[in-house]
């Protein structure tokens, strides 16, 4: 046996590394159903000016990034990505949603689409808070 330093993982020793925890988490949760899904604003001639990731996992959709392009904010998109995202979740019977965000980036519009803080870091990244928001969308 050896330890090996830290280092960017090769795939397949991050496929081992994954597939043994969800082995072991499985082994208390059973099967969990997983997903990773994603909408687009695109303008007409097909450029990405938004989007938002999430991931399906533990019956919660995680919104992994929300993203709107400085030339359509203001808009609306971001709420429209965001219900896009939820109503999702909702037709898979997922009732919760959780995601992050930061002091400088939309704490106030979540708090707007009805999320409530459960969590922060401060000082992440430096000289800013990271917070933690989740919602019920469903039951």
């Amino acid at each position: 046996m050896k330890l090996t330093n830290p280092s960017p993982p090769k795939d397949q020793e991050f496929d081992a590394l994954k597939n043994g925890l969800n082995g072991f988490n499985e082994s208390f949760t059973g099967n969990v159903y997983s997903e990773t899904v994603s909408s687009f604003v695109k303008s007409d001639s097909g450029l990405i000016v938004g989007g938002i990731l999430g991931e399906i996992n533990w019956n919660w959709m995680h919104v992994r990034g929300l993203w709107v392009d400085d030339s359509i904010r203001k808009n609306g998109w971001g709420a429209k990505l965001l219900e896009c995202l939820e109503k999702y979740a909702v037709s898979k019977g997922v009732p919760n949603i959780r995601l992050e965000t930061t002091t400088f980036q939309a704490l106030d519009f979540y708090l707007k689409s009805g999320y409530s803080v459960f969590g922060e870091l401060p000082n992440m990244p430096q000289g800013h808070t990271s917070y933690f928001l989740k919602k019920q969308i469903g039951v």
